[in-house]
Protein backbone atom coordinates (compact mmCIF):
# COMPACT_ATOMS: atom_id res chain seq x y z
CA UNK A 1 0.00 0.00 0.00
CA UNK A 2 1.46 3.40 -1.01
CA UNK A 3 1.36 6.47 1.53
CA UNK A 4 -1.02 8.22 -0.45
CA UNK A 5 -3.51 4.86 0.00
CA UNK A 6 -2.29 4.44 3.77
CA UNK A 7 -3.41 7.64 4.74
CA UNK A 8 -7.00 7.42 2.37
CA UNK A 9 -7.21 4.48 4.31
CA UNK A 10 -6.08 6.11 8.01
CA UNK A 11 -8.95 9.07 7.00
CA UNK A 12 -11.60 6.38 6.22
CA UNK A 13 -11.04 4.43 9.38
CA UNK A 14 -11.15 7.55 11.71
CA UNK A 15 -14.36 9.20 10.19
CA UNK A 16 -16.14 5.96 10.38
CA UNK A 17 -14.56 5.92 14.22
CA UNK A 18 -15.78 8.93 14.92
CA UNK A 19 -19.35 8.52 13.52
CA UNK A 20 -20.25 5.89 15.42
CA UNK A 21 -19.23 7.63 18.75
CA UNK A 22 -20.96 10.69 17.59
CA UNK A 23 -24.05 8.73 16.78
CA UNK A 24 -23.95 7.41 20.41
CA UNK A 25 -25.31 10.79 21.61
CA UNK A 26 -28.24 10.47 19.22
CA UNK A 27 -29.31 7.62 19.91
CA UNK A 28 -33.01 7.52 21.35
CA UNK A 29 -32.99 6.74 25.37
CA UNK A 30 -35.94 6.96 27.84
CA UNK A 31 -33.25 8.56 30.11
CA UNK A 32 -31.93 12.19 30.48
CA UNK A 33 -29.10 12.92 28.50
CA UNK A 34 -26.11 11.15 30.60
CA UNK A 35 -23.98 14.64 30.04
CA UNK A 36 -26.75 16.33 32.22
CA UNK A 37 -27.29 13.47 34.86
CA UNK A 38 -23.12 14.11 35.51
CA UNK A 39 -22.87 17.64 35.25
CA UNK A 40 -25.53 18.02 37.97
CA UNK A 41 -24.38 15.24 40.22
CA UNK A 42 -21.24 16.48 40.19
CA UNK A 43 -21.84 20.12 40.77
CA UNK A 44 -24.23 19.05 43.54
CA UNK A 45 -21.41 16.98 44.99
CA UNK A 46 -19.04 19.97 44.89
CA UNK A 47 -21.76 22.56 46.21
CA UNK A 48 -22.54 20.48 49.60
CA UNK A 49 -18.09 19.83 49.82
CA UNK A 50 -18.70 16.52 49.43
CA UNK A 51 -15.41 14.01 47.56
CA UNK A 52 -16.18 12.41 44.18
CA UNK A 53 -14.70 8.80 43.94
CA UNK A 54 -14.63 6.82 40.32
CA UNK A 55 -14.47 3.35 39.54
CA UNK A 56 -14.60 1.21 36.63
CA UNK A 57 -12.62 -2.17 35.18
CA UNK A 58 -10.97 -2.82 32.41
CA UNK A 59 -10.76 0.08 29.66
CA UNK A 60 -13.48 1.81 31.43
CA UNK A 61 -11.71 1.74 34.24
CA UNK A 62 -8.81 3.99 32.20
CA UNK A 63 -11.60 6.38 31.01
CA UNK A 64 -12.58 6.79 34.89
CA UNK A 65 -9.31 7.40 35.67
CA UNK A 66 -9.17 10.20 32.63
CA UNK A 67 -12.41 11.81 34.57
CA UNK A 68 -11.14 11.56 37.69
CA UNK A 69 -7.85 13.66 36.67
CA UNK A 70 -9.90 16.32 34.85
CA UNK A 71 -12.15 16.35 38.19
CA UNK A 72 -8.83 17.33 40.44
CA UNK A 73 -7.91 20.27 37.85
CA UNK A 74 -11.22 21.30 37.89
CA UNK A 75 -10.85 21.52 41.93
CA UNK A 76 -13.18 18.77 42.84
CA UNK A 77 -11.61 16.53 45.65
CA UNK A 78 -11.45 13.53 43.10
CA UNK A 79 -10.05 10.00 43.74
CA UNK A 80 -9.84 6.84 42.22
CA UNK A 81 -11.44 3.81 44.08
CA UNK A 82 -8.83 1.51 44.77
CA UNK A 83 -6.05 4.44 44.80
CA UNK A 84 -3.64 3.80 48.08
CA UNK A 85 -4.30 7.56 48.98
CA UNK A 86 -8.17 7.17 48.55
CA UNK A 87 -10.00 8.43 51.77
CA UNK A 88 -13.08 6.77 53.20
CA UNK A 89 -16.00 7.45 51.31
CA UNK A 90 -19.13 8.88 53.60
CA UNK A 91 -22.18 11.31 53.57
CA UNK A 92 -22.34 14.11 51.08
CA UNK A 93 -19.49 11.76 48.69
CA UNK A 94 -20.14 10.97 45.34
CA UNK A 95 -19.60 7.66 43.75
CA UNK A 96 -19.42 7.71 39.93
CA UNK A 97 -18.94 4.23 38.80
CA UNK A 98 -19.24 2.48 35.40
CA UNK A 99 -20.32 -0.79 34.44
CA UNK A 100 -21.33 -0.55 30.54
CA UNK A 101 -22.46 -3.87 29.97
CA UNK A 102 -25.08 -3.24 32.83
CA UNK A 103 -22.90 -5.00 35.58
CA UNK A 104 -19.56 -6.10 36.89
CA UNK A 105 -19.31 -7.95 40.83
CA UNK A 106 -16.86 -6.09 41.53
CA UNK A 107 -18.27 -2.74 40.74
CA UNK A 108 -21.79 -4.38 42.44
CA UNK A 109 -19.75 -4.20 45.52
CA UNK A 110 -17.79 -0.98 45.56
CA UNK A 111 -21.65 0.24 44.87
CA UNK A 112 -22.82 -1.20 48.09
CA UNK A 113 -19.95 -0.46 50.12
CA UNK A 114 -20.32 3.28 49.50
CA UNK A 115 -23.74 3.52 49.43
CA UNK A 116 -23.51 1.26 52.98
CA UNK A 117 -21.06 4.29 53.78
CA UNK A 118 -23.94 7.04 53.37
CA UNK A 119 -22.14 7.98 49.65
CA UNK A 120 -24.13 8.77 46.73
CA UNK A 121 -23.61 6.50 44.01
CA UNK A 122 -23.84 7.74 40.25
CA UNK A 123 -23.96 4.40 37.36
CA UNK A 124 -23.10 4.94 34.09
CA UNK A 125 -23.91 2.56 31.55
CA UNK A 126 -25.17 1.05 28.41
CA UNK A 127 -28.00 -0.71 30.06
CA UNK A 128 -30.05 1.23 32.32
CA UNK A 129 -32.66 -1.44 32.91
CA UNK A 130 -31.98 -3.87 35.61
CA UNK A 131 -31.45 -5.48 38.91
CA UNK A 132 -28.43 -3.93 39.40
CA UNK A 133 -28.96 -0.63 38.67
CA UNK A 134 -31.77 -0.57 40.74
CA UNK A 135 -30.44 -2.15 43.73
CA UNK A 136 -27.40 -0.20 43.90
CA UNK A 137 -27.94 3.47 42.01
CA UNK A 138 -29.09 6.55 43.07
CA UNK A 139 -29.01 7.72 39.88
CA UNK A 140 -28.29 6.36 36.35
CA UNK A 141 -26.57 7.58 33.36
CA UNK A 142 -27.34 5.93 30.15
CA UNK A 143 -24.54 5.84 27.41
CA UNK A 144 -26.82 4.09 24.55
CA UNK A 145 -23.20 2.37 22.66
CA UNK A 146 -22.09 -1.10 22.47
CA UNK A 147 -20.83 -3.26 25.09
CA UNK A 148 -18.77 -6.66 25.42
CA UNK A 149 -22.42 -7.80 25.83
CA UNK A 150 -23.81 -6.69 22.85
CA UNK A 151 -20.52 -7.47 21.13
CA UNK A 152 -21.46 -11.01 21.99
CA UNK A 153 -24.96 -11.08 20.99
CA UNK A 154 -23.97 -9.44 17.79
CA UNK A 155 -21.05 -12.19 17.09
CA UNK A 156 -23.99 -15.06 17.49
CA UNK A 157 -26.16 -13.45 14.46
CA UNK A 158 -22.94 -12.72 12.42
CA UNK A 159 -23.18 -16.85 12.20
CA UNK A 160 -26.67 -16.77 10.75
CA UNK A 161 -26.70 -14.06 8.40
CA UNK A 162 -22.99 -12.50 8.46
CA UNK A 163 -23.46 -9.04 8.04
CA UNK A 164 -20.74 -6.14 7.99
CA UNK A 165 -18.54 -6.06 11.11
CA UNK A 166 -18.77 -2.52 13.02
CA UNK A 167 -15.66 -0.84 12.40
CA UNK A 168 -14.71 -0.64 16.34
CA UNK A 169 -14.69 -4.66 18.36
CA UNK A 170 -15.63 -5.76 21.69
CA UNK A 171 -16.24 -2.65 24.39
CA UNK A 172 -14.81 -0.18 22.32
CA UNK A 173 -17.31 2.08 21.13
CA UNK A 174 -18.78 2.45 25.22
CA UNK A 175 -15.20 3.42 26.34
CA UNK A 176 -14.54 5.40 23.14
CA UNK A 177 -17.69 7.57 23.91
CA UNK A 178 -17.30 7.56 27.53
CA UNK A 179 -14.12 9.67 26.73
CA UNK A 180 -16.16 11.90 24.71
CA UNK A 181 -18.60 12.31 27.11
CA UNK A 182 -16.27 13.15 30.15
CA UNK A 183 -14.36 15.79 28.03
CA UNK A 184 -18.16 17.78 27.38
CA UNK A 185 -18.57 17.27 30.94
CA UNK A 186 -15.88 18.78 31.88
CA UNK A 187 -16.24 21.38 29.52
CA UNK A 188 -20.19 22.30 31.37
CA UNK A 189 -18.51 21.80 34.60
CA UNK A 190 -15.67 23.93 34.29
CA UNK A 191 -18.72 26.79 33.16
CA UNK A 192 -20.70 25.82 36.12
CA UNK A 193 -18.34 26.53 38.43
CA UNK A 194 -16.42 29.03 36.64
CA UNK A 195 -13.21 27.73 36.13
CA UNK A 196 -10.78 28.91 33.81
CA UNK A 197 -8.45 26.71 31.78
CA UNK A 198 -5.61 28.46 33.38
CA UNK A 199 -7.31 27.51 36.62
CA UNK A 200 -7.68 24.23 35.35
CA UNK A 201 -3.52 23.99 34.11
CA UNK A 202 -2.28 25.62 37.33
CA UNK A 203 -3.76 22.74 39.56
CA UNK A 204 -1.75 20.25 36.81
CA UNK A 205 0.95 18.50 38.15
CA UNK A 206 4.80 19.41 37.74
CA UNK A 207 6.23 15.92 38.90
CA UNK A 208 6.13 14.73 35.22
Amino acid sequence: MSGSDAAASAQADAAAICAQVAAVFSAPSAHPPARSVLVSELAAAAARGGRVFVHGVGREGLMMRALCMRLAHLGLPAHCVGDVTAPPAGGGDLLVASAGPGAFSTVDAICGVARGAGARVLLLTARPVGEFPRRQADVVAHLPAQTMADDEEEAEAEAESAPSRAKLPMGSLYEGAMLVLFEMVVLELARVLGQSPAQMRARHTNLE
